[in-house]
């Protein structure tokens, strides 16, 4: 497992953890980021934010957000 700010673009993955306190883990889940769901990284700059493709939709999370995230290949 890796941490998602450091996906290369273009690539997928599948989410199989979320390290973060409860109400920032509740707000990735209201989001639609819970374990089990496959992700494409869309952009990854640094510095900057990372750009994600999630079930037809854009998502764009902060680097810091992005490294609570582990991600494994689907």
């Amino acid at each position: 497992m890796m941490p998602l700010s450091m996906v290369t673009p273009g690539e997928i993955v599948e989410v199989a953890a979320i390290k973060a306190g409860w109400g920032l883990h509740r707000r990735l889940t209201e989001l639609g980021l819970t374990p089990g769901i496959h992700v494409r990284v869309i952009t990854s700059q640094q510095p900057g934010s990372v750009l994600l493709d999630i079930r037809g939709s854009r998502l764009a999370l902060g680097r810091g957000v992005a490294h609570k995230i582990l991600v494994k290949p689907p």
